[in-house]
């Protein structure tokens, strides 16, 4: 008679991989060089926020570790991969958003956003082993990119680089050219993880209705580009040990955009061996695989399945079933704080919603221990803690049939078991 196995915790421990922070605006200064500092009180002067999420009292829940901490284990979460969300100096918007500067723009926007990155550092050490702060950089100097890289990595920022987006009409080339490659290979060579986050790759958002809801049409995908420019320009192939995240993109996508980047490869990769053969003739298409085989190897499956993974934040019902497909250790759930679109105060009921019915290991992973494998959480650590605060696991296999009064995410949201890829 086989034994029975362990018993289950009592919790999970819940990690979530996309959460957002940045300092107050004048609390920036600090973290500039001195010679910025005149430039940096005009700036601040002038500039009017119009972000309702950036505005008292629910803003501090961005600079406030205290109020932070307490408010996510008041949700069950004892960790986070922290993105950014607070406007950096001399920047017009949100970083996470703003596309890439053009030449004349560049030292200043460049400045800020190595202030944000000292910022994080100190931030991330108000609660060790408990952030993997993400830093950010700019695609115009990747010298100086890589610089940072490796300054960052120093300093203890676990939660790796932020990854541009490169929308069309942007200043700079493409992710796929090769200008990038001494940035692919400090993050392999140092074991940071690269990470795209969605609404970083969209042309700017106008305000016409038509243009906003097209922009919700299309944000993710723009995100999506990432992973086809890097594995048609060879970099997975190349860098074997290179992690690339995708969060907030949703996850139900994967499946079917790895199935036409698979089309396409074998079609491309065909196309171009016929046209070096005797016994075929070439095709019209030849000319766009020349060179392809060589580039990708074993092509975009395998590349996904050894290099990449999904933060995917508040998960949603209809894509758990994927599980298998996405890859059960690619998936990292996220509660998005602080953000009205987030899960808090309601992520157990989130939780619920995806997870009910799902064997306690599936979820374990998903919910916590993918991203400390990914982003160098102390699992064992965490759990001492979420054995007081996580989401009970008897509570997550119990389906939703409410939805809390109140509840923002979308996860809530009527539609949401609507296949979206």
């Amino acid at each position: 008679m086989t034994p029975p196995g362990p018993t289950p915790p009592e919790r999970y421990t819940v990690v979530s991989a996309d959460c957002h922070a940045g300092a107050d605006l004048l609390d920036y200064r600090p973290y500039l060089p001195s010679s910025r500092h005149e430039e940096f009180d005009a700036w601040a002067a002038s500039y009017v926020n119009p972000f309702t999420d950036l505005m008292a009292p629910e803003a501090a829940r961005n600079w406030d570790s205290d109020r932070r901490l307490a408010e996510l284990e008041q949700d069950g979460i004892v960790a986070e991969v922290v993105f950014p969300n607070t406007v950096p100096p001399f920047f017009p918007s949100a970083s996470l958003s703003a596309v890439q500067p053009t030449a004349e723009e560049y030292d200043l926007r460049w400045a800020g956003l190595q202030a944000h990155n000292r910022w994080m550092v100190d931030f991330c050490a108000q609660a060790p082993g408990r952030r993997a702060g993400t830093f950010q950089i700019l695609l115009n100097d990747v010298d100086a990119a890589v610089a940072e890289v490796r300054r960052c990595h120093a300093a203890g920022l676990t939660g790796g680089l932020l990854l541009p987006g490169v929308p069309p009409g942007s200043p700079v080339p493409e992710l796929w050219s090769d200008v990038y490659e001494p940035l692919w290979a400090v993050c392999a060579e140092l074991g940071v993880p690269v990470n795209h986050h969605a609404g970083s790759a969209s042309p700017e958002l106008r305000e016409e209705p038509a243009a906003r809801a097209v922009f919700m049409v299309e944000t993710t995908w723009f995100s999506h580009r990432a992973l086809w420019h890097l594995a048609f320009a060879g970099v997975f192939q190349r860098h074997p040990q290179l992690r690339l995240v995708l969060t907030e993109q949703g996850s139900g996508w994967i499946p079917g955009v790895l199935d036409m980047l698979e089309y396409y490869h074998r079609r491309l990769v065909g196309a171009a061996a016929s046209s070096g053969s005797a016994a075929r003739a070439a095709t019209a298409e030849s000319k766009f695989g020349a060179g392809l085989a060589e580039l990708t190897g074993d092509g975009p499956s395998a590349a996904w399945e050894r290099n990449c993974f999904v933060g995917a934040s508040f998960m949603r019902s209809h894509e758990v079933p994927l599980r298998d497909r996405i890859g059960l250790d690619k998936i990292m759930w996220g509660s998005d704080f602080p953000h009205d679109e987030g899960t808090y105060p309601y992520t157990t009921e989130a939780l619920r919603v995806a997870f009910a019915g799902v064997p306690y290991d599936e979820v374990a992973a998903m919910v916590g221990g993918n991203a400390a494998r990914v982003y160098g959480f102390d699992l064992p650590a965490l759990d001492a803690l979420a054995a007081k605060v996580g989401p009970l696991v008897d509570d997550i296999a119990r389906p939703l049939t409410e939805t809390p009064p109140g509840a923002t995410s979308p996860a809530f949201a009527k539609g949401s078991s609507v296949r979206v890829w």
